[in-house]
């Protein structure tokens, strides 16, 4: 058995898994729960596809049946949850779910036997946030942050997770959301100076800009904005520089359609901090943009060690990094006020109208008589990731479906997600019979023609919805928001203040009910406001391209010439 051991430890050293996998599957008859737990930890470095997580799973639940009240077992218990959480990601990735909401029932049922007998762990309660993550339970998600937290034993990923999360409820004032993200800067790692490249500004005559991001792909929502930027700078003044943090077999038509706007491109998710931070130094970049902030592919410790010698953060995190090394946030005056400033780590660039301009689509829609004209009901909408709507949202849109007689609210997720816990909550106002639950749309022609079908869009809240609401009023549909009290929360009243049309501004719970009542009844003022949308919108600083990217260059010029 020694000999054994030794020889298996031999192979996981000199990563000769396929043979380590093959020695322990034919060699070891009475495969101990460690021999398991090594065979599926194995398997995954290995190999990660849908057979290799199948048969790792299996080896993992085995390890931790075998001996439950040990450490090992607990370690394989451990080591299944993550693989589960990785498996449904690459399912969820590859559109081959089948069943999104038993996938995690199993691992909650271990985790109950196990729970009995432990009452903290900390890489038992990393597992565990990251799949209540993916079961969009985010108050759950955020306590086990919490107990990290107290116990002193967050790390970077949990910094940023917990940071992030805390956008979707209403628990943190902007001034506590302050104070934890500048935890970023005690855990994101400060590598030697003689590693690195030196920082140096470009001597040319055009200036450098890149921009780092993981979601350049998949039209993924950025892509829509950083296009308006991408098709109107001005060639003589600036070069772009592209640096994709996404593996290269993920490429699909908007990667490649990005590529061919910029002077060059780089994929970066292969290469260590250090790697990357002197290669985009040697190409001498002028100013770096984060386009990824504290999202779950973030690189925080690249802009803790400085890329170039001014760095923003933009567009795809709607508020602070907290890190001292970044220098600027691009913002609006409607989503952050002066006396405001002091709760965010960067300098804040003020855009003169909004912070971003969405380039819009190839075609315009045709009417803006609303569907209840032929229906003879109203129907609302919300196509916002489902991971936004939480028991506030759910409870203040319970009440518009409750006295809207024959109303319906039709739901679709940015992302596929769970439904379950969603449909819980609306059953207990009693109005899931008035809620429809669409999948995601593969074709985003269809994703855009379902607007067809609302008259009233509905915005989620604290975390508004951008993207979302960019589209429904491209094709005329009037979106109610509610104002915040932060960057993120106040996205819906900077896009519809935008619009002129200010009564769409809930101050309020209540208010935002009594207002999608309104307008529901009265039909002749719905059609007023669908109207000027359709004639007006479409001129509006938030599709007005060339003017927004003449102001954005001339920003990073004022910027660089400091």
């Amino acid at each position: 058995m020694d000999q054994n051991n030794s020889y298996i430890k031999k192979l996981f050293y000199e990563k000769k898994f396929s043979e380590l996998i093959h020695f322990i599957e034919n060699q070891i008859k009475d495969k101990s729960s460690r021999h398991l737990n090594i065979l599926g930890v194995t398997r995954l470095l290995y190999e990660k596809n849908k057979d290799s997580f199948q048969l790792a799973l299996s080896d993992f639940k085995l390890s931790y049946l075998k001996e439950k009240h040990s450490e090992i077992g607990l370690e394989a218990f451990i080591n299944y949850i993550n693989a589960s959480v990785d498996y449904y990601d690459l399912l969820n990735q590859t559109r081959s779910f089948k069943d999104h909401e038993t996938f995690f029932n199993e691992t909650l049922e271990l985790y109950n036997e196990v729970k009995k007998k432990i009452s903290y762990n900390s890489k038992l309660f990393y597992a565990l946030a990251r799949v209540y993550k993916r079961l969009n339970k985010f108050e759950e998600t955020s306590h086990h942050y919490n107990l990290l937290y107290k116990n002193k034993d967050l790390n970077l990923t949990g910094v940023t997770s917990w940071v992030f999360f805390n956008n979707y409820l209403k628990n943190w004032r902007q001034q506590d959301y302050f104070y934890y993200s500048k935890l970023l800067n005690n855990y994101s790692k400060k590598y030697p100076t003689e590693e690195l490249t030196p920082v140096l500004a470009n001597k040319n005559h055009k200036i450098k800009i890149g921009f780092l991001s993981a979601d350049i792909l998949r039209r993924h929502s950025i892509t829509n904005f950083l296009k308006t930027i991408l098709l109107n700078y001005d060639k003589d003044k600036f070069e772009i520089y592209l640096f994709l943090n996404h593996p290269k077999i993920f490429d699909d038509e908007t990667t490649q359609d990005f590529k061919k706007l910029v002077s060059k491109y780089f994929y970066i998710d292969c290469l260590n901090d250090i790697e990357v931070i002197n290669l985009v130094r040697n190409e001498n970049i002028d100013i770096m943009f984060d386009l990824m902030g504290l999202t779950s592919s973030h690189r925080t410790s690249l802009f803790k060690n400085r890329l170039a010698p001014v760095q923003i953060t933009w567009l795809g995190y709607c508020n602070t990094t907290g890190l001292n090394e970044m220098d600027y946030l691009i913002a609006d005056p409607n989503l952050i006020y002066p006396e405001e400033e002091k709760y965010y780590a960067e300098n804040i660039i003020y855009m003169p109208n909004i912070w971003s301009c969405h380039s819009g689509f190839s075609f315009k829609p045709n009417t803006h008589n609303p569907p209840c004209l032929k229906n003879n009901f109203i129907t609302f909408g919300s196509f916002n990731n489902f991971a936004k709507i939480n028991k506030d949202v759910v409870y203040t849109w319970s009440k518009v479906l409750q006295n809207i007689k024959g109303s319906k609210l039709i739901l679709k997720s940015s992302v596929r997600v769970r439904t379950s816990e969603l449909k819980k909550m609306f059953q207990e106002y009693g109005v899931l019979n008035s809620v429809v639950f669409l999948e995601n749309e593969a074709s985003f022609e269809r994703h855009l023609n379902l607007y067809n079908e609302i008259d009233i869009a509905l915005d989620t809240f604290p975390y508004n919805g951008v993207t979302t609401s960019f589209e429904a009023l491209w094709m005329g549909v009037p979106v109610i928001t509610m104002r915040g009290y932060n960057f993120n929360s106040r996205c819906g009243e900077s896009i519809i203040k935008n619009t002129k049309i200010d009564y769409l501004i809930a101050s309020n719970k209540s208010e935002y009910v009594q207002k999608a009542i309104y307008l529901a009844n009265n039909i002749k003022e719905l059609l007023k406001i669908r109207k000027k949308l359709f004639n007006t919108v479409l001129s509006t600083p938030l599709f007005d391209t060339k003017s927004f990217a003449k102001e954005f260059e001339d920003t990073l010029i004022n910027i660089f010439k400091k």
